[in-house]
């Protein structure tokens, strides 16, 4: 029968520490087993190798040129494995290496940025690799450590943590508001400039609570005289004054608070919470240095620090 690579090591173990303590009883006391054990183990180990490792006497054991440098191999082996079990349980302990994240676009440009630098400075060791996209990748094919997605996960091969729940803001510049006047309801909104994200219809529908309607929620279907196909062109359109827009609060928190747009239709506008997840595969079940970007995401992000102003939250009416 073939030896298996713990067979081979355990032999490995019982010769180099029985040449290290110069007979088989110390050797033994060392490795917690009898001397006949040991003495099993390397005669074993030397029929399989087809050449005798130690020359035995009754007061002393010294290896035979083969041995020697089997030993010496050995030894060198032993603690190569040693010492890649200390570097594995220092990484069990401290946040440590290369941590690949990917995330999607509005995160990872407006709210990653301003706290990359606390994180790195708190684990020193550690180094990142960011990747920003909103296709949804495969996290193992990707070799990606973790990522931070919206909506709830599907995958049932993904670990989840909910971070917090972001929400769509209807908003505006001042300098529009200042040409056009601000909505006062919805309907108002028939003869304003709205812009939205080309590639995704369903956004061009806004929703607004409306007790008449059977689910008492109305949408209603925006136009406008620009659109974009993504929600950072139309942000830089709404900072511009072209139109009000409705986008993510991770876009638009940070111009809001800054007085550069103006949140509009706050009482009326019908709030889709839309919860954002740090997920990452189960072969990477909580390593040191993914814990602790999941634990720093949820310190940082938990409260939504992009909100200024929390909106209404009046929910969908329960039929």
């Amino acid at each position: 029968m073939a030896k298996t690579a713990q067979d081979r090591a355990a032999e490995m173990t019982a010769l180099v520490k029985a040449v290290d303590s110069g007979g088989f009883s110390q050797a033994a006391r060392l490795l917690g087993v009898t001397p006949s054990a040991i003495s099993k183990s390397i005669t074993r180990l030397e029929a399989r190798l087809g050449v005798r490792l130690l020359n035995r006497t009754t007061r002393r054991l010294t290896p035979t040129p083969e041995g020697e440098a089997y030993y010496l191999r050995g030894r060198h082996i032993l603690a190569e494995i040693d010492e890649a079990e200390q570097e594995a349980a220092r990484f069990r302990s401290t946040p440590r290496g290369l941590l690949r994240l990917h995330t999607l676009v509005a995160f990872g440009l407006h709210q990653l940025p301003p706290v990359i630098g606390e994180f790195l400075q708190r684990y020193p060791e550690m180094r990142l690799e960011l990747s920003i996209s909103d296709t949804l990748v495969d996290l193992l094919e990707e070799n990606a450590d973790m990522a931070v997605r919206t909506g709830v996960p599907r995958d049932s091969s993904l670990i989840a943590r909910h971070i917090c729940d972001t929400e769509r803001v209807i908003c505006a510049a001042p300098s529009y508001l200042a040409r056009h006047g601000a909505p006062r309801t919805p309907d108002d909104l028939a003869r304003h400039n709205c812009l939205y994200i080309s590639t995704q219809p369903a956004l061009r529908r806004w929703p607004f609570n409306d007790p008449a309607a059977p689910d008492g929620v109305r949408t209603i279907e925006v136009s406008g005289n620009a659109t974009a196909n993504n929600a950072e062109t139309v942000l830089r359109l709404g900072l511009e004054g072209v139109g009000i827009v409705r986008l993510g609060e991770l876009v638009v928190g940070a111009p809001i608070r800054a007085g550069q747009l103006v949140p509009l239709l706050v009482d009326v506008h019908h709030v889709e919470p839309l919860p954002l997840y740090a997920v990452y595969p189960h072969a990477r079940v909580r390593s040191p240095k993914v814990a602790a970007m999941v634990d720093f995401l949820i310190e940082k992000f938990a409260h939504a620090p992009w909100r200024a102003e929390p909106p209404a939250r009046t929910r969908r009416r329960r039929r």
